[in-house]
């Protein structure tokens, strides 16, 4: 450990997988003054909603069992970040001043406003929150009504699977196709698993419009539907834009490739809101734990006064579940682009829940039991940063 007179004073905004590992690696000197700012008491398993919402896993873990000794968590949620005087603004009145922000503020809902009866209509599975108010209309309907789950990407293939294991009625509007970022024979195997289960799937169909008691698919088809679930896409908080930061057109905040604010030298950036080069990583849990590592060694170069390194992130692949029986994981290349190779089956289901508990129990608590032990992939391709991203104010 690294000793120090003055603390530096270091703000975590978002207490998910990027930020929590983040500010346990900052551990790794003992000068620093860390403080979390999260709007919930409790870490929220985000890989495990749709257990959540059916009942069949829990989604919540006590801070205390996953931050290392010395890290503040403040419940509260940011409302703006002032640059000019270094000072985190919070919705309580509060205002916490730094010298580095790791602004990790996560991904969230994203029900489109062009949809009419989307925003009044359709639940969604995004955030804690809207999985419980989900969860409670689920209960509400008798076993037998139609629910239609709209986006088959990953989160809306494992949302309609862990219902229909349950024996729901399931429909899955694909809008393109399933699993558009698996291989093809992974998404055979996919399809067959939900067509077995009874699942409807709909490629290459858009969902036009939602009412109270169905959905319109582009064309003028209506079906029945008691329960809408929107889980096609996500959307990044605003606080970027509102801080006056430059962010992408999602709202990530834009960054070189230290992860770094091109705006300001201060404030860097980890997990699904970060957009190095204004080319982001692909939103998901994987890239989530990396980030918040990378974040963290940037902000220990700056204190250091040594040139933080670039990012560098190898992806392997993906897993997705289905049911709690059954799953799937599927290899990749560095660069994310699938191979047609997967692991399906019992297997599959096992390699998902030990990737679960793998992404808690050894890469955020092993932060928290020993600062900068963690280690990721590393080798994938990056872009060629444009010249417009690649600037970083160094102001004092």
């Amino acid at each position: 450990m690294i000793e120090h007179n003055t603390p530096h004073k270091i703000v975590v905004i978002g207490g998910g997988y990027a930020g929590t590992l983040a500010a346990n690696r900052l551990r790794m000197r003992d000068d620093v003054d860390i403080t979390l700012v999260n709007p919930r008491p409790e870490f929220v398993e985000r890989i495990r909603l749709h257990q959540f919402v059916a009942r069949t896993g829990d989604a919540t873990i006590d801070y205390g069992t996953l931050l290392g000794e010395g890290i503040q968590l403040v419940v509260d949620s940011v409302t703006r970040i002032d640059t000019a005087a270094r000072a985190v603004r919070l919705a309580s009145g509060r205002t916490l001043d730094y010298d580095y922000v790791i602004y990790a503020v996560g991904s969230s809902r994203a029900v489109p406003s062009s949809v009419p009866g989307a925003a009044e209509f359709a639940f969604d599975i995004a955030e804690f929150e809207y999985a419980q108010r989900l969860r409670a209309r689920l209960e509400e309907l008798p076993p037998d009504a139609q629910i239609t789950v709209v986006g088959g990407g990953l989160t809306g293939i494992e949302t309609a699977a862990e219902l229909a294991e349950q024996g729901r009625r399931v429909t899955l509007v694909c809008g393109r196709t399933l699993a558009p970022t698996f291989s093809a024979s992974g998404r055979r195997y996919i399809a067959n698993w939900l067509s077995r289960h009874g699942v409807a799937v709909l490629e290459a169909a858009v969902v036009s419009e939602v009412r109270p008691d169905a959905v319109v698919v582009a064309g003028g088809a209506v079906r029945t539907s008691a329960l809408t679930i929107w889980t096609a896409g996500f959307g990044v908080p605003e606080l970027a834009a509102a801080s006056g930061l430059r962010t992408d057109a999602l709202g990530r905040l834009l960054t070189d490739e230290t992860l770094t604010s091109v705006d300001d030298h201060r404030i860097v950036a980890a997990g699904d809101a970060a957009a190095p080069s204004g080319r982001p990583l692909r939103m998901s849990g994987y890239a989530a734990g990396p980030l918040g590592a990378q974040a963290a060694d940037t902000v220990l170069s700056r204190i250091a006064g040594t040139e933080p390194a670039v990012l560098d992130l190898a992806f392997t692949g993906a897993c997705v579940s289905l049911g709690r029986h059954a799953g799937i994981r599927q290899l990749a290349r560095k660069d994310d682009t699938a191979v047609n190779v997967y692991i399906g089956g019992r297997m599959g289901a096992v390699i998902k829940e030990v990737t679960c508990k793998f992404v808690v129990s050894k890469r955020i608590r092993g932060e928290a039991r020993k600062p900068g032990s963690m280690g990721w992939p590393k080798g994938g391709p990056r872009p060629e940063q444009p010249a417009a991203a690649a600037r970083v104010v160094t102001s004092p």
